[in-house]
């Protein structure tokens, strides 16, 4: 049970696709997978702009991403990350923690990597 402990909490994005780590960091793009007692399979993401939900099951290393949505805000050149995040996520399928890092996975090779908020 211990690992799944590990999972939630709040990561911050810091490898995704060709965006740079100074951009994701500038964005503070993040998933917070702290659990809520009141629905506990829905966590929060931001990525630059609008506050995102998603429902998520981990289970044995396997994730399941549904109902993923955001706020209707539009932010000049800040929704590039969030568009492609938005549609990437529900395609994610896989989890791994490793260190203090966190990688969202599919079998296509697609990958999110997330280190733990207070390490970088």
């Amino acid at each position: 049970m211990s690992g799944m402990q590990n999972l939630h909490k709040k990561w911050m994005l810091v490898e995704y696709k060709d965006f740079t780590k100074e951009e994701l960091v500038k964005l503070e793009a993040h998933i917070d997978l702290t659990k809520n007692t009141e629905s506990p399979n829905r966590y929060t993401a931001k990525m630059g702009c609008n506050g995102m939900f998603f429902t998520a099951e981990f289970n044995n290393g396997k994730a399941k991403f549904s109902g993923v949505g955001s706020t209707m805000m539009y932010c000049d050149g800040r929704m590039k990350l969030e568009d492609s995040f938005g549609k990437a996520l529900p395609n994610m399928t896989e989890y791994k923690i490793e260190g203090h890092f966190l990688t969202l996975s599919n079998a296509n090779g697609d990958k999110m990597k997330f280190v733990e908020q207070d390490w970088d």
